[in-house]
């Protein structure tokens, strides 16, 4: 029914995710397409080469999703479960008693409302009394005068919950928490607190270690065991990791020179570099590293429809490594000295202007992210891969994910 459906990140106070709001590429401005209310299953994904259903998509947090005028006065397709489906009403309404009395019946339906980019213009006075979430950009918000303020403390008391979008930076997430925002959208997270300066801890000595070993034309399984025998604690992760499901079904793997025979060079470097970033995440959000991990699959699955060699497997620690410089509060310019990853990733990591295959690849990972589907198009015709597998590649990397963080 869809093509692609793209999500972003709705924080709470902690940093965690609360919800995500879904982005349609087949809907103006990225709302719900205006489609008849049969064909609007809970399921939202009828394609039978896309079987994400919302729950997936979401993992299970809330969704706000975009609503136009006449999806919600003619076509509002209430299979959508309203446990997990937050309304969100875009500003381009006309606030009428027709567009009232449907926002009513919805919120009999057991819905909740959000109202998207409020300008504290007067006429949302009446449908404000129906909002659970009411959502106003970081620049607005900046140049709010005294009214405005007073305003947003009112909302506030009336228990509506505050969401501030667009929020940039850190410290605009410090100030917004302070001014009684409840939650926050933006690309904050992706931002290093550089005033930290994190160091590289000794203690992850054995994992910059196996990066190094994993990372050398020279590789060589006998120097991966002899690291990892010797920390019980990797042993048990890496135990673990391969007794997954997910990648073994058939094999019970009980002893450690077994497990790195079984997972063979290509898979075994892949974990390494999946469990040097569980280690150093920290007290980081657990959305960084969900990012990191679509953002790995994803370049990795692109590398393959490319025929582009995947051992080392470059593609796949370009994307886990991408956030590298927010998870330590360090510049990317300081981290890639200390790391020993191939110069293909450096450049692509560094290097803005980089054409290589592997910079295409992370600005597709964040075309993704951002639902810039324009870009994503001509990045596609850049790398010579078609848009709708790029869209397939994109929902396997994300129920990739979703299986793969049970085993870390």
């Amino acid at each position: 029914m869809f093509a692609y459906i793209a999500r972003q990140a709705i924080y709470d106070l902690e940093k965690q995710v609360y919800a995500y709001e879904l982005l349609f590429r087949d809907g103006v401005s990225n709302c719900f397409p205006d489609i008849s209310p049969d064909e609007a299953t809970s399921n939202m994904i009828a394609n039978s080469h896309l079987t994400m259903g919302v729950e997936d998509i979401t993992l299970n947090k809330h969704a706000f999703i975009n609503f136009h005028q006449n999806t919600l006065l003619y076509r509002f397709p209430s299979t959508l479960d309203p446990l997990n489906v937050v309304v969100e009403i875009v500003e381009t309404v006309e606030v009428d008693s027709e567009l009232l009395k449907a926002c009513e019946h919805i919120r009999n339906l057991g819905y909740r409302i959000a109202l998207d980019d409020y300008d504290f213009a007067p006429r949302w006075e009446p449908l404000i009394e129906l909002c659970n979430f009411i959502k106003i950009e970081a620049e607005l918000i900046e140049n709010a005068n005294l009214k405005q303020l007073k305003k947003i403390r009112e909302l506030k008391d009336k228990g509506i919950k505050l969401v501030a979008e667009k929020v940039e930076t850190l410290e605009q997430f410090q100030k917004y928490k302070t001014m009684g925002f409840d939650l926050f959208q933006g690309y904050f997270l992706a931002r290093p607190e550089v005033v930290k300066h994190k160091s590289l801890d000794a203690a992850l000595t054995s994992i910059i270690e196996l990066v190094g070993i994993s990372t050398s034309p020279d590789f060589d399984i006998n120097k991966v065991n002899d690291v990892i025998e010797k920390d019980v604690g990797l042993s048990f992760k890496l135990m673990r990791f391969i007794n997954n499901p997910t990648f073994n079904k058939r094999n019970k793997i009980e002893s450690l020179s077994h497990a790195l025979k079984y997972m063979g060079s290509v898979e075994l470097k892949k974990f390494i570099a999946l469990l040097a970033l569980a280690n150093l995440k920290g007290e980081k959000p657990e959305d960084l590293i969900t990012l990191s991990l679509i953002r790995a699959k994803f370049c990795a699955l692109m590398s393959l429809a490319a025929n582009q060699k995947d051992n080392p497997p470059n593609s796949f620690i370009l994307g886990l490594f991408s956030y590298l410089d927010a998870l330590l509060d360090q510049p990317m310019e300081s981290l890639m000295p200390k790391l020993p990853v191939s110069d293909v990733i450096k450049d692509a990591l560094l290097n803005p202007k980089s054409v290589s295959k592997l910079a295409n690849q992370l600005r597709l990972c964040r075309a993704f992210e951002l639902a810039d589907w324009e870009n994503i198009e001509k990045l596609s015709t850049t790398i010579e891969l078609d848009t709708e597998e790029l869209y397939e590649m994109h929902y396997t990397a994300m129920k990739w994910t979703n299986d793969v963080k049970n085993s870390f």
